[in-house]
């Protein structure tokens, strides 16, 4: 089974969320690995792509494969603590199972 690459960036994208799989070896390398974070910069030359912890990466646009627009990230679920949800439970009248 195949699947085919493509590049779906363009200068307006900037400042949007993206993820672009590129070669960061040599040219006849093998090795491939994706960035994921906000477009900084697109032009003829080059990408920038500024990742979650703040890192710039620099992508010559003859290494990049692939790469597309993703949606935002999907807001974090709060935990809530184990002893909140016993003591809801007993203010509702249910009974816990003994461990």
């Amino acid at each position: 089974m195949g699947y085919r690459l493509e590049f779906r960036l363009i200068r307006a994208d900037v400042g949007q969320r993206v993820v672009i799989r590129w070669r960061p070896g040599p040219a006849d390398s093998k090795q491939m690995t994706d960035v994921l974070g906000i477009l900084e910069q697109a032009d003829a030359g080059s990408f920038a792509v500024r990742t979650q912890d703040g890192k710039l990466v620099m992508i010559p646009a003859g290494r990049a494969l692939a790469g597309k627009v993703v949606p935002p990230p999907p807001a974090r679920r709060r935990r809530v603590p184990q002893a909140s949800l016993t003591r809801a439970a007993d203010r509702r009248g249910y009974r816990h199972a003994a461990r």
